[in-house]
């Protein structure tokens, strides 16, 4: 992020902010004389003192000082000559609020929340108010940082580990880069899928290895779908959706990969998209035992 506009008398400060406009803003600017963020956002944007504090709070608001660039929530911040604010508005997002999450354990240094869906692993420029890091940071008590290990499709659900000191996170990032760490998942595809052996999808994804197990689980006649297990020792984007896909078995409701009906008859946004990551099994990274957490799947 490099600055565009700066607060002096030359060059001229960008439009104001419409905050009933949906069309998004970006607003840079570099400070001229010292002053609290909150006051030279609020001056330069038009917006009120109010919702530029909630876009900050929402982790729409990016601090520069040459090249370290990170968010700011502090409204009182004191932002020095030549120092940048950067503010990403877009009211949509901004708008959204995704269902809790609900804690399953925590263990101060980790903890391990069933994620529902609508909930992102992570954010982007334009806020990280709707993330798992973020929900855990205002939610837990007491109160501590969080930090992403893995991540999960916002589509799906289930099971998330979250670090909550430097050194935990680097092991269990550790622990998914050398694949130590059981996921399985459940879903619905379309079809009947064969229940006679585990079937292995090991096709490359954007150039590299991938690598999952799927075994049916139950057929649903009259819906002609199927409910399988999936294992994975790779993390790929999207890598069960596309897998299953490109093999034949779409998820149901999925809007990316799915297929657009079922036997041509039944809509497939009709029904739910039902991706659970519904095991969890990884070494603790302070007491080196191991830890397993399951999800009921109905």
């Amino acid at each position: 992020m490099t600055a565009k506009k700066e607060t002096g008398a030359e060059p001229p400060l960008p439009p104001p902010i419409d905050p009933d406009s949906d069309t998004p803003r970006e607003f840079h600017l570099t400070c001229a004389t010292a002053a609290a963020a909150l006051t030279l956002l609020a001056e330069a944007t038009g917006l009120s003192r109010s919702a530029v504090k909630k876009a900050m709070n929402q982790g729409a608001v990016w601090w520069q000082r040459k090249d370290q660039v990170r968010r700011l929530r502090r409204a009182d911040r004191q932002i020095n000559p030549g120092e940048q604010l950067h503010l990403y508005w877009n009211r949509q997002v901004l708008a959204e609020t995704p269902e809790p999450a609900a804690l399953i354990r925590d263990l101060d240094y980790i903890t391990v929340w069933n994620k529902p869906p609508g909930m992102l692993s992570q954010g982007s420029r334009w806020g990280d108010h709707c993330t798992i890091t973020r929900f855990a940071e205002q939610n837990l008590a007491p109160q501590r940082s969080a930090y992403l290990v893995h991540r999960l499709d916002r589509l799906a659900s289930g099971l998330m580990v979250i670090a909550h000191r430097k050194t935990t996170a680097r092991d269990l990032a550790q622990q998914f880069r050398l694949r130590e760490v059981e996921k399985r998942y459940v879903t619905w595809v379309k079809g009947k899928f064969p229940g006679d052996q585990p079937l292995t999808l090991d096709q490359p994804l954007d150039g590299k290895p991938a690598h999952s197990e799927v075994k049916l689980k139950r057929y649903d006649q009259p819906q002609e779908r199927s409910q399988v297990e999936i294992t994975i020792s790779t993390g790929r984007k999207h890598q069960i959706r596309r897998h299953l896909a490109d093999a034949g078995w779409p998820l149901i409701g999925d809007p990316l990969y799915g297929d657009t009906n079922i036997d041509g008859k039944i809509p497939l946004n009709n029904h739910p998209f039902q991706l659970t990551a519904c095991r969890l099994a990884f070494r603790d990274p302070v007491a080196g035992s191991a830890l397993e957490f399951v999800l009921p799947v109905t």
